[in-house]
Parts: structure tokens; C-alpha cells; sequence
């Protein structure tokens, strides 16, 4: 044994425990004092630092296609003499990069702020027998230190002293596993109260994020004695960000600090998340980007094939000169390339980005600002956190929801109880206590009463508890549950405070535990002691808790209340019959229900059970084995009282919303760190489960020798189409199946796992860490096809689940602001989520895939005219366009309406979509984004282009357009063409909008008068700073011509003809399909 405690310093990574020295004392000179590295107790949660934001950053984005392809365009216009200035694709590259990394900084500047509030944080240090204080980033394992009521730990610590008689100390972990009841801690025993002149070691594992899981001895040096060897177990270990309750001060010793923590292991860091659109625009950017190439390479191509006819290079009236003639062949090739590149770059938007960051950053503020959001309780609406994934709201497949504070209150409520098979309930209490001895002899409810007063683990509040106590005495007795409310109770869990409170409406009081002796007030007002043996506690696998009193004559009675499932069987069949009835219906409505037991001991069974019990606590190896044969054996033979149902509270509308959502083909998981009882009955009560729905459930019950049923489940025929199926899972068994006891099963079982979940309609995973959350969500995401998740959540448990998922939403409830920080989207309450996802995610992404899609579109006319005026001017990389027309196209003429389209489009309204949850189905799969939209886009810009340029030519056949006789020039043919083409992009969008708000009218019509009064105003004007002026007076002058008005407007109804048939053709199918399909440009 002692052997294990010198652990050289460098081993200290490959040996799988760590040995902590209390208080940094070398032990006795027998050991070697080794003090090893342990890393600081600081936290960084945050991505930049000063030194290294602009080049991380930079790198980031220029890992976007699009912004490094716009940065080499930049630098080829930069380099080359190419036909358009480099400030066309410089000012945007240049505005997008600065606006995203402001946004981004100021992102991590937050970060910066919260870690630093954590880290500075002051904490008290024993050194050298006196307090220290310090800020909480300087503890340093094996420090001792002291935490006062209602401070957090600063870091993990195993608990030496607590200032309570007992030896205990209570904690809430509210922010590490979302309950919020109180947990007890016990110090390690036999400390010496002196804890400056403690000698001992720790030796206990490597951290580990399991919240649950601890394992470490403590060796005590005493003089001239073999040292003492006590177990440490999790009882012992206080987590950091769980907060002392109850206690006024204890001592504990760091064993993990900083990054090490439980609570840090089990936060992931925040990566970038992208959304599923982005994606597709980056294939849609190679697709254009291939085109783009193609015609370059055609151009260059053709253009050295019609050099090299004679007298085509260099005809005599424009003779090269010696410096051209000497250029090398290829060189020039190149050079030539690289202009046709620049000049057809316009088929690729760097102005989309611009759009659509603008277009995201606006949309959000939507969701702020709608009015159904705001709630009156707290004052506040929805917070948008990241605008970047307003469209994935929209492409929801699995939801994972957190239960405890998400889909429930997390208050508990007595609703009724089964005594004896007959009902009470405590709905009107006053009738029910007048009658309530009359049904079948007081001894049965007297004594189911003192079994609900005194099986539990419930403390009383200490503070002004005496003064309540003296207040009651003078009441009259019906009264007595008025102030007695008022009393505080602590627990474990709020199901006993909830019972206790049950037994004091029917007028028995616990009035809490002295010095071993639990004392209660029955009806009679007078005050009844039993001195407390011994507490078997509840474990997840016996799933029931009982305790051992002796009351004042001499009896000793054993209490044993449980679940069903575990109580029926320990006690005679037909006492069991007449409440089953009760506990299966109460468990359909949705209540959490347990039975109560007695049983009586005499003397013998006692001290045989007292001695086993001793012996089994005090056992170092197997220690939890021991002590569930002992229970096993003593909780035997008892008899059946009654049942309690007991009632979370569900959040406001969690059934509707669930419902909505497993309608619009979102499967839904139950992801929750309670017990399994509790939350199947919370998903009854949800409508998760449905009454038809088979469970299948493999929890550490149903495992048999260890082995995994999952083979078996997976064999079973899912053949059965109008069976629904529910699957429940817990966090030891899923474990198993991520971790298996041999690797080559891993990936097997997995698979295995995902192939049945994703046959349920709900799965419902209990006992979870936090990190387990994140796993499930990271599995399920990176399955086939990869599905779009979102999390949501209101405890800090949550925060791993929420940043692992694609979409994070946090609640803003009562536990904390954690799960909101760390959120992508925040709301008051679950009822939202339906309008979040099913209106503002449904619109959302619509309105984005049609931008996309529209942008290519408009793009693809603007510079397909452009390629075909290469073939008749001689491939010399003329532009058909003049030089502001080329800039102002996408910033100025055609971007503003595309923008109102896409903030305030609603090709439906919202009403209908939140009614009709299956319209949710009809945009899954990112439908609007898919290759055959996209190929309709595509084909109808090429369409569109043809048309423009070769009906434009088709009047230029006849050379006098003009009255006069005067002949029409090349900029005259190119400014034609584009006003063809800016009107029908304008009206193309004006046709496919469905809500029409005063906005879109004045951008639609707006931009297009814009654009005739700035064709006048630049060819109408000598402008002093141009070189050549080459539209001086073409757009007065062409308009001129009847001839061109006429070509003008033909155009725009030809290219406009396909679009208004297929509207008018199109059969509507089904009640709502006239609004869908009007919109979709393809019949799916």
C-alpha cells in the first residue's frame, strides 16, 4: 500500500491516480516528498486573445470560398491591366471581412469578461494556521480551503470539516446536473478537528468528467500507529459550481483544480457553428465557378484561333508596336485569361455575402421583437445570441430537450393518495378531513400518515424555525396547515418535501430531527418522538429508501416507500390487487406515484439486521454490494399500506407543443439527469409516450449479466407499421454502448443504437451527465445524412447538449442564466419554441433560399450577354456594359428589393402555418435548396439571357433606328440590354412575392425609377473627372427611338411569359397547397 503513495512527479501522467499532499506537508520522513505539477485553478472559455485575434481570425475567413477567391480576383485587377477597376471587388471583400470580425471580437470580448469575474473571485486559503485570502485562480491542489453559506466552490474539493454537529453539509447543484433540491455530503470521518496539523495524502483517480463517479482513499499519519486508511466515495467530493447551502462554513482540500474540474471537463468550448445553407451556397459557388472558367477558357481559345487568320491580328490600319511584338506568346496567353476572368467575375456575387449577413443580422431582430415572445413574469422576450442560424430553424429533424425545468416546472404538488384501496384526495381539504376517518378504521391512515412523516430524508430549515413553532401552539387545529406552509423544508429530492407537505394537509406535521430522535404532531396536536436506527438510502437499481425507528414504547418498525415495480413484489399478492388499480391509472395521468410498506421487527430480526447493516458501511472492497444483500434482506415480508400520486407541474402548453412539433416530423428526445420513473411519467403527460406506444427499455434493470440487449431489440420486427414505439435508455447502460468492454463492438453497437432510436417516434434518455448529452447529440448528428439538431435547455447541465447541437436554445427559467449565455437562441418559455421553429424558422428559410437562389439567377442574365458580345467584337474582352453599370448592378439597381423580400416575405401567413404543423414537412431536406430547384433557377437565367442579347440584336438588324437616320452605337446596344435586364430581374421578384407591405413597394418601384434618373443624370452631365465619357446622352437619345421602346418592353413580357404560365397553369393539390406551390418554382 504505502509504496503506491510515492509517485515520481513525472509519472504523474501515465499512472492512473494522483496522490495530493493536505495542505502541502510532507508526511512522515519515511515517504519522499514528491509535490507534483497539477495545472492552476484558471478557467478560459474564450477563442481570441489581443496577440492573436487579427491573424486567427483572418484565417477563419479566408477559409470561406468566396472571400478568398474575391481577395485573388482583387490582387489579379490589382497586377494586371484588366477592363474593370479593382475597386469593384475590393470595397466589398473589404466591408464584409471588417463587419464580421467586429461582430466575432466583440464576441469573444464577452467571453473574456465572464471568465474573468470567475477567475478573480476572492476565496479564503488556510495557510499556516491562519485564512489567507486570495482570488480563485491562484488555488493550487492540496490547498485547504473555506467556503461559507451560499458561496460556490471554487473548485473540486474533498470536505475535511463542516461546521454542522453531523459531520454533513448540504449543496444545491442547480448549475451542474439542473436539480435543484439539496444533496447532503458527509466529512471524512475521523479528521482531526485540528485540520493545520493534519498528516495524511489522497491518493484518488485522474479527473474525469462523470458528476456521479469518485474513487479515492485517504491515509491518516498518526504517531507511532500503522496510518489509518479512510474511503472516499462522491458523498466526500464537492463539486465546483455547486453552492453551499444550510451549513454556515466548511473546510475542504483541493483535489481538482481549473481546467480539471468535473465542471470544466464537462463544458465544450464554443465552436463556430455554420449553417446548412451556407453549405449549399458554397456548391452552388463551384458550380459558377466552373462556368466562369469554361467561358474563359472558350474566349482566350477562340480568340488566338481568330488571331491567327490572316490580316485578323494586325490589320494595317492598327499596326503593333515593339513592345507588344517582343511579349512572350504565353504570357500573353495568360494575361488574356485572367481578363476574361475579371471581366465575367460578376457571375460570382461578393454582394450575396454582403446581402445575406445583412439579411440574417435584420431577420434576427424579428424574432426580439415579437410581441408573442415577451413574457409578463419575467419582463423579457426572446434573445438572439448568433444571427447566423435564423434559416436552420427551418430544418429542424431532432429536437433534445432537457426535462426537469424545461418541460416541467420543477414543483411538486400532493394530488391524491390510495390508502387501503380507497382514494383521497386533497383538492378541498376541509370535507375530504371530516370524512376522511370514516371510510375504514383511523389505525391504516394513522399509520400511512407517520409512514409519509417518517420515511424520507428531509431536514427542516434551521433559521426561525423556534419562532414558527411558538406561533402554532395557540391555533385552533383545523388551521394548523396555514403557517405551517410557511416552514422550509430541504431534501434530496422535492417528491418528499412535496409528501410531507401531503401529510400535513390530512394534520400530521414533521417537525424535524434532533439528535437522532424525528419528532412529528399528530392530529391531536400532541407531539410524537421515535428515535431513527437507521436510514437505508435510495439507489437508482433497488429504487426504494427506507428507514428504522423505535417508537416510545418499544417497537421497532421498518418505513419502505418505492416504486411499484420494487415494492409489489416484497409484499403479500393480495394486498397488492387493490391499489394497482390506483397506481396504474394515476401513472397514465401522468403523476409520479409510490407505494408505502411496513413492516413490523422484533428483536432478533433487528439485531441481526443492526449488526449486517455496521458491518457492511465500515467494508472497504464491495462496499456497495454488501450493503444491498443487507437491504435486500431486511426490507422482506413487509405489508402494503397505500400509494401517493404526486404531481410535477408541466410548463404551460408543453403537451401542445410537442404535439406540433412531432407533427411537422421532428422526432423529439428526452434528455434529463433524473430518474427514470419520473420522467417516463413526464413523457405520458407530454403526449411523448402515447398509450399504444410499446416501450422498449434497456436501463441497468433490464441488463442482463452485463451484456447488452440490444441485438435482441433490433431483431425484433419493426414490421408492425401502425405500432408506435418508445425507447428508453440510461446513462450507465449508454456508457456501455458508447464504451464497450471490448473496442471492435464500438462501432457496431452504435450503429445498432441509432438504427433503433431512429425507429421510435420518442426516445427518452435518463441519468445523464452532461457530457452523455452532448455525446447523444454529437452521435445523432454525425449520423447518415448528417440531420439538422437543436438543443434546448434552461440549467448550466444543459450547456454542452446546446453547443454541441447545430441549433442551441437556451429557457430563461429560474436556474440561472448559464444555459442562456451560452445559447444560439434564448426564450422565455418551451410554448415558443412551436412559433420559433414552425412560423420563424419555416419563413426564415425560405426567404434565404430564394435570396440564394435569386442572386445566382440575376447574375447569370447580367453576364451571359456579356459572353456572347465576346463573339462578335473580336474576343477583345470589350465590355457591353459601361463601368458603372458593371459596379452599380448588384450594389445599387437589383439589391435592395431582394432584401425587403427577403425580411418581411410570407408566402404563408403565420397563422396557418402554426395550425398546420405539416406545412413544416414541406421545406425539410433543405427542399428549396436542392439541384433541381437550382437547375430551374439556372435554366431560366440562361433563357433570359439569350433572350436580352439576341432580341437586342435582332433590332439592330436595321441600322436607322432613329428618325433622323443616325445610326445606334455599341454602348446605345449594351445600355438596352441592361435596361431589359434590370427590369425583368425587378419585376421577376415583384411576381414571386406573396405579402406585399409598403416596404417592397418602395423598393421594387423605387429602384427602378432610380435607375432611369441615374442613367439620365450620368450621361447628362460633362463629368470633369472621367477620361472618356462613353454614355453621354445614350439613355436620353436611345429612348428617343420608338423602335427601342417597343423592343424594351416585348422583352421584358417574353421573359417574364414562362414565370406567369406556370402560375396560371399549375393545379393547386390539397386545402393549402395553393400557398405552397404558388411559391415553390418547381412542382415537387
Amino acid at each position: 500500500e504505502r509504496g503506491g503513495i510515492t509517485l515520481c512527479g513525472g509519472d504523474e501522467k501515465r499512472v492512473d491516480s494522483r496522490t495530493i499532499y493536505v495542505g502541502h506537508r510532507p508526511c512522515p520522513d519515511t515517504e519522499a516528498f514528491i509535490p507534483s505539477k497539477f495545472c492552476d485553478n484558471r478557467i478560459v472559455s474564450s477563442k481570441y486573445t489581443v496577440w492573436n485575434f487579427l491573424p486567427k481570425n483572418l484565417f477563419e475567413q479566408f477559409r470561406r470560398i468566396a472571400n478568398f477567391y474575391f481577395l485573388i480576383i482583387f490582387l489579379v485587377q490589382v497586377i494586371v491591366d484588366t477592363p474593370t477597376s479593382p475597386v469593384t471587388s475590393g470595397l466589398p471583400l473589404f466591408f464584409v471581412i471588417t463587419v464580421t470580425a467586429i461582430k466575432q471580437g466583440y464576441e469573444d470580448w464577452l467571453r473574456h469578461k465572464a471568465d474573468n469575474e470567475v477567475n478573480k473571485y476572492p476565496v479564503t486559503v488556510l495557510e499556516d494556521g491562519r485564512s489567507v485570502k486570495k482570488e480563485s485562480e491562484k488555488i493550487k491542489v492540496g490547498d485547504v480551503v473555506e467556503v461559507v453559506e451560499d458561496e460556490t466552490f471554487p473548485c473540486d474539493l474533498i470536505l475535511l470539516q463542516s461546521s454542522r454537529e453531523d459531520g454533513t453539509c448540504f449543496v444545491t447543484t442547480a448549475s451542474l446536473d439542473g436539480e435543484s433540491n439539496h444533496k447532503t455530503h458527509y466529512t471524512v470521518p475521523d479528521t482531526e478537528k485540528d485540520l493545520q496539523a493534519l498528516p495524511a495524502t489522497i491518493e484518488c483517480e485522474q479527473p474525469q468528467p462523470d458528476l456521479y463517479k469518485f474513487v479515492g482513499r485517504m491515509h491518516i499519519y498518526k504517531p507511532e500507529q500503522e496510518p489509518a486508511v479512510r474511503s472516499l466515495g462522491p458523498e466526500n467530493l464537492l463539486l465546483k459550481g455547486a453552492t453551499l447551502k444550510n451549513t454556515k462554513k466548511i473546510y475542504g482540500v483541493a483535489v481538482y483544480t481549473g481546467m480539471e474540474t468535473k465542471m470544466a471537463l464537462n463544458y465544450q468550448g464554443k465552436s463556430q457553428k455554420r449553417s446548412a445553407v451556407e453549405k449549399s451556397i458554397n456548391a452552388f459557388l463551384l458550380v459558377y465557378l466552373c462556368i466562369l472558367i469554361s467561358k474563359a477558357v472558350v474566349c482566350t481559345t477562340l480568340k488566338y484561333v481568330w488571331q491567327s487568320k490572316e490580316g485578323q491580328d494586325e490589320p494595317w490600319y492598327n499596326q503593333k508596336t515593339q513592345k507588344e511584338k517582343d511579349t512572350n506568346m504565353y504570357l500573353k496567353m495568360f494575361t488574356d485569361f485572367l481578363s476574361f476572368m475579371v471581366l465575367f467575375n460578376f457571375i460570382i456575387p461578393v454582394s450575396m455575402y454582403v446581402t445575406v449577413e445583412m439579411q440574417k443580422f435584420l431577420g434576427s431582430f424579428f424574432i426580439t421583437w415579437d410581441k408573442d415572445f415577451f413574457d409578463p413574469e419575467i419582463q423579457e422576450g426572446a434573445l438572439v445570441n448568433t444571427s447566423d442560424l435564423n434559416e436552420e430553424l427551418g430544418q429542424v429533424e431532432y429536437v433534445f430537450t432537457d426535462k426537469t425545468g424545461t418541460l416541467t416546472q420543477n414543483n411538486m404538488e400532493f394530488i391524491e393518495c390510495c390508502i387501503d384501496g380507497f382514494q383521497y384526495k386533497h383538492r378541498d381539504t376541509r370535507s375530504e378531513l371530516d370524512g376522511f376517518t370514516v371510510t375504514d378504521g383511523p389505525e391504516k391512515e394513522e399509520l400511512f400518515l407517520r409512514a409519509l412523516c417518517l420515511c424520507h430524508t428531509v431536514q427542516v430549515k434551521e433559521a426561525g424555525s423556534e419562532v414558527l413553532a411558538d406561533q402554532v401552539d395557540g391555533i385552533d387545529g383545523l388551521l394548523l396547515p396555514q403557517p405551517e406552509e410557511e416552514r422550509g423544508f430541504i431534501a434530496s429530492s422535492p417528491d418528499e418535501i412535496a409528501l410531507v407537505r401531503g401529510a400535513m394537509e390530512y394534520g400530521f406535521t414533521f417537525l424535524g430531527l434532533e439528535s437522532k430522535s424525528m419528532k412529528i404532531k399528530n392530529r391531536e396536536n400532541n407531539i410524537e418522538e421515535y428515535k431513527l436506527l437507521h436510514v437505508l438510502n435510495f439507489d437508482p437499481v433497488r429504487r426504494r429508501m427506507s428507514v428504522i425507528v423505535q417508537t416510545k414504547s418499544g417497537e421497532t418498525l421498518l418505513f419502505c416507500k418505492g416504486a411499484d415495480s420494487s415494492i409489489f413484489p416484497r409484499v403479500r399478492p393480495e394486498e397488492v390487487d387493490r391499489i394497482r388499480m390506483h397506481v396504474e391509472r394515476n401513472a397514465t395521468e401522468g403523476y409520479r406515484t409510490l407505494c408505502v410498506a411496513y413492516k413490523q421487527l422484533s428483536a432478533e430480526e433487528y439485531a441481526v439486521a443492526d449488526t449486517g447493516l455496521r458491518e457492511a458501511r465500515l467494508a472497504l472492497q464491495d462496499r456497495e454490494q454488501k450493503l444491498m444483500a443487507m437491504y435486500n434482506q431486511v426490507e422482506t415480508g413487509m405489508s402494503l399500506i397505500g400509494a401517493t400520486a404526486v404531481e410535477d407541474r408541466l410548463q404551460e402548453e408543453a403537451a401542445e407543443t410537442m404535439e406540433a412539433l412531432q407533427g411537422a416530423g421532428m422526432k423529439v428526445w428526452v434528455l434529463t439527469g433524473d430518474k427514470m420513473e419520473t420522467a417516463k411519467s413526464t413523457c405520458y403527460a407530454c403526449r411523448l409516450f402515447q398509450r399504444g406506444t410499446e416501450l422498449l427499455e434497456l436501463t441497468v434493470r433490464t441488463l442482463e449479466d452485463g451484456r447488452l440487449k440490444l441485438s435482441f431489440l433490433s431483431c425484433r420486427s419493426w414490421s408492425t407499421a401502425n405500432q408506435d414505439y418508445g425507447f428508453i435508455i440510461d446513462g450507465a447502460t449508454l456508457s456501455l454502448v458508447m464504451n464497450p468492454p471490448r473496442e471492435a463492438d464500438a462501432s457496431q453497437y452504435r450503429s445498432l443504437f441509432l438504427q433503433i432510436c431512429q425507429n421510435c417516434t420518442a426516445v427518452l434518455c435518463c441519468r445523464m451527465a452532461p457530457l452523455q448529452k452532448a455525446q447523444i447529440v454529437k452521435m445523432v448528428k454525425n449520423s447518415k445524412g448528417s440531420p439538422i439538431t437543436l438543443s434546448i435547455g434552461d440549467g448550466a447541465n444543459d450547456v454542452s447538449m446546446i453547443l454541441e447541437a447545430h441549433v442551441g436554445i437556451g429557457i430563461k427559467g429560474k436556474e440561472g442564466r448559464q444555459a442562456v449565455r451560452n445559447s444560439d437562441y434564448a426564450i422565455p418559455k418551451l410554448k415558443h419554441l412551436k412559433k420559433l421553429l414552425l412560423a420563424h424558422g419555416h419563413l426564415y428559410y425560405v426567404r434565404i433560399a430564394h435570396l440564394v437562389q435569386y442572386f445566382f439567377y440575376k447574375n447569370l442574365c447580367f453576364i451571359l450577354p456579356q459572353f456572347l458580345y465576346q463573339f462578335f467584337c473580336g474576343y477583345s474582352q470589350q465590355p457591353l456594359y459601361d463601368a458603372a453599370y458593371l459596379t452599380m448592378y448588384n450594389i445599387c439597381f437589383t439589391s435592395m428589393p431582394i432584401l425587403a423580400y427577403s425580411l418581411l416575405e410570407q408566402h404563408i401567413s403565420m397563422e396557418i402555418l402554426l395550425d398546420n404543423a405539416a406545412l413544416y414537412r414541406e421545406i425539410a431536406n433543405n427542399a428549396m435548396l436542392r439541384w433541381r430547384p437550382f437547375l430551374y433557377w439556372t435554366v431560366l437565367g440562361i433563357f433570359q439571357g439569350l433572350l436580352f442579347f439576341f432580341g437586342v440584336r435582332f433590332l439592330f438588324s436595321n441600322p436607322a433606328l432613329q428618325d433622323n437616320g443616325q445610326v445606334f452605337g455599341n454602348w446605345s446596344y449594351g445600355t438596352i440590354v441592361f435596361t431589359v435586364l434590370v427590369f425583368t430581374v425587378t419585376l421577376k421578384l415583384a411576381l414571386d412575392t406573396r405579402h406585399w407591405t409598403w416596404i417592397n413597394h418602395f423598393v421594387i418601384w423605387g429602384s427602378l425609377a432610380f435607375y432611369v434618373f441615374f442613367s439620365f443624370f450620368w450621361g447628362g452631365i460633362i463629368w470633369p473627372f472621367l477620361k472618356q465619357q462613353r454614355l453621354y446622352f445614350v439613355f436620353a437619345n436611345m429612348l428617343s427611338s420608338v423602335s427601342a421602346w417597343l423592343v424594351i418592353i416585348i422583352l421584358i413580357l417574353l421573359s417574364l411569359l414562362p414565370e406567369i404560365l406556370l402560375v396560371v397553369l399549375r393545379k393547386p393539390r390539397g386545402p393549402h397547397s395553393r400557398q405552397v406551390y404558388l411559391f415553390l418554382p418547381f412542382p415537387f
